[in-house]
């Protein structure tokens, strides 16, 4: 399938690109981007919580009261869970989050949320360019002849351009990756995917 090519003004060319129905127009899988989204989310997460629980408080281990004939409740020692400043019951410890998920599902995963985003007319193809100098200013007024300044977007590049790079980075909704790096949260949490010319060339190798 054909999609046009615009440049950095908002222009469209009189180039034209073919896009793999391979990986831009599958029968989407929507359980394969659900793992995939939920495996990169849990990646995130540090599990580095933790609380004092009975036996890591300090304190003494004396009897509050005897056991019977208070006529109150019987009790241990002050690191019990029902007393001020006790150990918690049950509480959070470190633990991993990640779990596997198979090459080919994520595979699949990338394939169907890029499908999903050429369909809904999101996927935007853009002349090779450079900057000669970072700029927040020139990123920002790209996005702009795009009506895209407050949308989140994601530019994919074929190679690592710093000036690019640091061209996005003080903009929030803005972020520019590799094409090998790109991932299918990253493509599912966008508004609008813009593709450099040869970064299309990876897709179709790493996908």
């Amino acid at each position: 399938m054909k999609i046009a090519v615009y440049n950095i003004k908002g222009k469209e060319t009189t180039k034209k690109i073919d896009l793999s129905k391979e990986i831009f127009g599958i029968e989407p899988n929507d359980h394969a981007i659900y793992l995939d989204v939920k495996q990169h989310l849990a990646n995130r997460r540090l599990g580095t919580h933790s609380t004092k629980e009975r036996g890591d408080i300090t304190g003494s281990r004396r009897k509050i009261r005897k056991q019977k004939g208070s006529g109150a409740a019987r009790v241990g020692d002050i690191k019990n869970p029902i007393f001020r400043g006790g150990g918690r019951v049950f509480g959070p410890r470190p633990r991993k989050y990640d779990f596997k998920v198979n090459k080919k599902v994520k595979r699949l995963a990338r394939k169907s949320a890029l499908t999903y985003k050429l369909n809904e007319k999101n996927v935007i193809i853009l002349e090779d360019f450079n900057f000669d100098t970072p700029s927040t200013k020139l990123y920002s007024s790209t996005l702009a002849n795009f009506n895209l300044l407050d949308n989140k977007t994601v530019l994919v590049l074929d190679k690592p351009n710093k000036n690019i790079f640091l061209s996005s980075r003080n903009l929030s909704k803005a972020k520019v990756v590799l094409a090998s790096e790109l991932n299918t949260y990253d493509i599912m949490n966008a508004n609008k995917m813009l593709f450099i010319e040869s970064s299309i060339k990876d897709i179709e190798v790493n996908f």
